[in-house]
């Protein structure tokens, strides 16, 4: 939210000042140029590589799952045929926290805000028919990820692919989720050492997937500002690398696969001295404070598209246009991956046709409007090398408070984040509707709409009937005894404080399910009991 005050300044929502012209002496006043660099090379400000998109688009990743697997195969299969190069899975609630389909507590959320994943059987029909090498898959879960990779993996293998070579990324950052959207299901302790016990197996049988995303998107949508994103992003970022080399891991066995996804709405100026800003920091802490000696492990790789908090309901034709400009500035900032949230995702899972006009405003970008052609357009500005320059140093500072105060990690269990982030979502919702926070459609420029039907995604009783039909099935087919096994032996090895990935892995191959495994976490790691502030 830019503000502009009665004395005739503008602020950015990040608290700087933004002056009415900008020349050399500005860059100069600042770090100047010392955090440039060329791109592909050290620190990486002007991106990861040498020829960015010249040489390779970025990935085009649509955030897809609704309904039980089939539903889900189905899009897939659509998004995959109008030219998407990326999968983005979405997962019901009920999978989310670890409820199997048929659990009371799921009732009448199965599969109604993402796929319904019950056990092995349901990776293997979601992905049907697609190629795995050619199309990487990105699996948006947290509190069960540990779970979800490991039915990934064991799908995949038995596919006859080698998860030595597989790519992939999962979300997994739990941290986020206890800042931002709720979906954690383990005490802050062992949840964070269930992301490290991913990391230091992927190290080891995975060493090309990325087992976290972490995620300053969701901190965004909560209510933090830009720099507030990114520098709580890397503080969680720095917590599990912290974690994993407790376990004897070198940073360069897995900095290289930890990737970001972040968040796009707002200034577009902003949005892209943001992200210079944090792949040029980046580096340097990955360097600088952890010894780093491979260059791709200060890479700062990311996802980035339209937040979704960026939308509205009202006169939602309007968020095809902020779509464009989300995925301009997305392009303009040397992302890897790009996802657009659809026009009608303010108010219901988007239908094949608005998904389809996301992915063309994509391509359009890459095939129509010069985006590819040359690396870092925007480099060379004195306003962006300025504001680039200050938003370091303000996500540096945001960085340092955090620490003089305990830490991330204790920050969330104490409830702290939780609740600044919170206080602010709160003013800048009072600020939308006083019009301080101008929202063309919501409080500018409105019209009076006359009374129209709007397309929401149904719901269908049907489809959740049939997944719980599949879960039982899988069910009476399995091998009981080594199912019991294996869920022992989670069981036993959380208890001894054990990586429990290898356990997990068994468990799923025998046909686990999500909830039959969360269950044995639950017994031995505990369930999240929220602090509450005010």
């Amino acid at each position: 939210m830019t503000e502009y005050t009665e004395d005739g300044r503008v602020i950015n929502e990040s608290g700087i000042e933004i002056k009415p012209v900008y020349g050399p002496e500005d860059v100069a006043a600042g770090s100047g140029l010392d955090m440039l660099g060329e791109p592909g090379e050290y620190p990486f400000t002007r991106g990861i590589h040498r020829e960015m998109y010249r040489k390779r688009p970025w990935t085009m990743r649509q955030y897809a799952g609704f309904g039980n697997p089939s539903d889900t195969n189905q899009r897939f299969k659509y998004l995959i045929d109008n030219g998407q190069t990326g999968l983005n899975v979405a997962f019901d609630l009920p999978t989310q926290i670890g409820l199997d389909s048929d659990d009371p507590l799921a009732v009448g959320e199965v599969g109604r805000v993402g796929m319904a994943i019950d056990s092995l059987r349901d990776f293997e029909i979601a992905f049907g028919g697609i190629d795995l090498e050619k199309i990487t898959v990105s699996l948006t879960i947290n509190g069960s990820a540990a779970i979800a990779i490991a039915m990934y993996l064991a799908m995949a293998e038995k596919r006859g692919y080698n998860i030595n070579m597989l790519r992939g990324t999962a979300q997994n950052d739990i941290l986020k989720e206890f800042i931002g959207r709720g979906t954690w299901i383990f005490p802050v302790e062992p949840s964070v050492k269930l992301v490290c016990d991913t990391i230091e197996y992927c190290a080891e049988h995975a060493p090309k997937y990325s087992p976290v995303s972490v995620c300053g998107y969701h901190i965004r949508e909560s209510g933090a500002n830009p720099v507030q994103e990114i520098a709580y992003a890397f503080c969680i970022a720095k917590a599990y690398a912290d974690e994993t080399l407790k376990r004897g891991l070198k940073i360069d066995e897995f900095a290289g696969r930890l990737s970001y996804n972040l968040n796009i709405f707002g200034n577009l100026f902003e949005q892209v001295a943001k992200f210079r800003a944090a792949r040029g920091l980046w580096a340097k802490i990955v360097k600088e404070e952890y010894g780093a000696t491979d260059p791709k492990s200060m890479w700062l790789r990311m996802i980035a598209g339209g937040g979704g908090g960026g939308l509205t309901s009202e006169q939602p034709e309007l968020n095809i246009v902020r779509g464009a400009y989300y995925a301009l500035i997305s392009a303009l900032s040397g992302t890897q991956t790009m996802a657009l949230c659809s026009y009608d995702e303010a108010y219901t899972i988007p239908t094949e046709y608005s998904a389809r006009i996301s992915l063309r405003t994509m391509q359009l970008l890459t095939d129509e409007m010069g985006l590819c052609d040359t690396v870092d357009p925007l480099a060379g500005s004195y306003y962006v090398e300025t504001l680039t320059n200050e938003m370091r140093s303000e996500i540096e500072r945001i960085m340092a408070e955090t620490d003089a105060a305990g830490g991330i990690v204790q920050m969330v269990s104490t409830g702290e984040i939780q609740s600044g982030v919170s206080a602010q979502a709160y003013e800048m919702q009072k600020d939308l509707q006083s019009g301080k926070f101008r929202k063309v459609g919501v409080n500018r420029h409105r019209i009076d709409e006359e009374e129209r039907e709007v397309e929401f995604h149904s719901y269908r009783e049907e489809d959740a009937q049939l997944q719980i039909e599949s879960l039982n099935q899988v069910r009476s087919e399995r091998h009981a005894s080594l199912v019991e096994q294996s869920l022992a032996r989670v069981k036993r090895d959380a208890d001894a404080g054990k990586n429990v990935m290898p356990a997990i892995m068994d468990a799923v191959k025998a046909y686990a399910t999500v909830g039959e495994i969360t269950n044995k976490l639950v017994e031995s790691y505990g369930r999240y009991q929220e602090p509450i502030r005010f």
